[in-house]
C-alpha cells in the first residue's frame, strides 16, 4: 500500500506542475502593464510611487471601502506585483552541492515539506540566487508561506479585473533581497481546480484508450499469435532433437561441466568488477553497497567529492553511462557526501571464445 500511495502522490504532484505550467502559458495572452502594490500594514496596500491616495485594503478576500478611481483603472487588465510583509514568511537556508544549481527549482520544491510546516502543494515559495559556500557548495535562502494566507489577496485582485499576479517579499538583512514566491494568471487562480480536473480526465481517457487498444490488438492478433506459438513449438522440438543427438556421446560429467560454464559466462564476473572499481575510485571514497543486476552496476557510499566519481567511472573502458540515480546528500555526522551511482558494465568483462 505504501508504494501505491507514493505513486499516487507523485502523480498528483506531476498534475500540479503541469497545471501551473498551463496557467503560466495563459499569462502570455494577458496585458503586461505592471502595477506594484506594497503592503504597509496587515491587509493595507499602497501603489508604489503614488501620491499617497492610491491605497487598497483587503480583508477575507474582499476589498474594503471604495477603490480610488485612478487605481481601479490601472488595475483593470493589468499585471499586479504584490509585495507582502516579510513577517508573513519563513526563511530557511538550504546548502547544496554546486552542481545542484541547474536543478534548483525542483530541489527546493522537494525540500519544502522538510524546511517548512507545509507540503509543496500547500505553500507558495521561492529562493534567493545561489551563493558560494565553500568548495563545490552553494547556499540559497528559501522563503515560504501558506498558500491559504495568500489566496484571499489574489481573489480580491482578480475581482478588480487583474489579469496576472506576481507575489514577492523582501528578505530582511543589511541589504534586503526581493524573493518572488508566486507568478500566476489571475483568472486561473480561481479555476486551478478545473485545470486539475481536466488533466485527470485526459489521463483517464488516455488510459482507457490504451486498454481498448490493447484488447483490440489482442483480439485481432490472436490467430497470428497461435500460429507463431505452433511454429515455435515445432522449432523447439527440432532443436531439442538436434541437441540430444549431439550430446548423446557426452557423459554426465562433461554435460554438467558445460552447464556450469554457460552459467559462468552469462554475466560479468563480480571479482573483475570489484578489481576495476578498486583501481578507479579514489582513496577518500568508501562503497557501502554494491549491486550487479545483469549489465547494470549500482554503487552507494561516501566520498569527499561525489560529483567527480562520474567522470572517473566513465574514463574506465569497462563502464559507461554513469549517472546519479538519487540525490547526493551530506549529513553532519558523516565524513563526506553520500552518493548513489548507476553505470552500465561493458561486455569487455565477459570471456571471449
Amino acid at each position: 500500500m505504501t508504494a501505491v500511495r507514493q505513486i499516487i502522490e507523485g502523480l498528483s504532484r506531476w498534475i500540479d506542475v503541469v497545471a501551473a505550467t498551463i496557467i503560466g502559458w495563459l499569462g502570455w495572452f494577458g496585458s503586461r502593464r505592471a502595477v506594484e502594490l506594497v503592503e504597509e500594514e496587515t491587509g493595507v496596500f499602497r501603489r508604489k510611487g503614488d501620491n499617497g491616495e492610491d491605497r487598497l485594503e483587503i480583508v477575507d478576500g474582499q476589498v474594503v471601502g471604495p477603490v480610488p478611481e485612478g487605481l481601479a483603472t490601472l488595475l483593470r487588465g493589468s499585471r499586479a506585483e504584490l509585495s507582502l510583509g516579510s513577517g508573513r514568511f519563513l526563511f530557511r537556508p538550504l546548502e547544496l552541492p554546486k552542481r545542484a544549481a541547474e536543478f534548483l527549482e525542483g530541489i527546493v520544491r522537494g525540500q519544502i515539506d522538510r524546511l517548512t510546516p507545509w507540503a509543496a502543494g500547500e505553500a507558495v515559495f521561492g529562493s534567493t540566487k545561489p551563493q558560494e559556500a565553500g568548495a563545490d557548495r552553494i547556499v540559497v535562502t528559501v522563503a515560504a508561506t501558506a498558500r491559504a494566507l495568500v489566496a484571499p489577496y489574489l481573489q480580491a485582485l482578480v475581482s478588480l479585473g487583474v489579469k496576472s499576479i506576481a507575489v514577492s517579499t523582501l528578505m530582511p538583512g543589511p541589504e534586503p533581497v526581493v524573493v518572488k514566491v508566486l507568478d500566476e494568471q489571475g483568472h486561473s487562480i480561481l479555476d486551478a481546480s478545473r485545470v486539475r480536473q481536466a488533466l485527470i480526465a485526459i489521463l483517464l481517457v488516455a488510459g482507457l484508450g490504451a486498454v481498448v487498444a490493447t484488447v483490440g490488438g489482442s483480439l485481432i492478433g490472436g490467430k497470428l499469435e497461435a500460429r507463431q506459438d505452433e511454429l515455435a513449438r515445432q522449432i523447439a522440438k527440432l532443436r531439442a532433437a538436434a541437441l540430444a543427438g549431439h550430446e548423446a556421446s557426452l557423459d554426465a560429467a562433461t554435460a554438467a561441466l558445460r552447464t556450469l560454464e554457460r552459467r559462468k559466462y552469462e554475466g560479468p564476473a563480480a571479482v573483475m568488477v570489484l578489481e576495476q572499481l578498486s583501481q578507479v575510485l579514489p582513496d577518500n571514497t568508501y562503497v557501502t553497497e554494491l549491486r550487479i543486476e545483469g549489465d547494470k552496476l549500482r554503487l552507494v557510499g561516501l566520498s569527499r567529492d561525489a560529483p567527480s566519481l562520474i567522470g572517473l567511472i566513465e574514463q574506465s573502458q569497462h563502464f559507461s553511462r554513469a549517472t546519479f540515480f538519487a540525490p547526493t546528500t551530506r549529513s553532519p555526522n558523516e565524513p563526506g557526501e553520500r552518493f548513489h551511482i548507476e553505470a552500465r558494465i561493458e561486455p569487455s568483462f565477459a570471456p571471449r571464445s
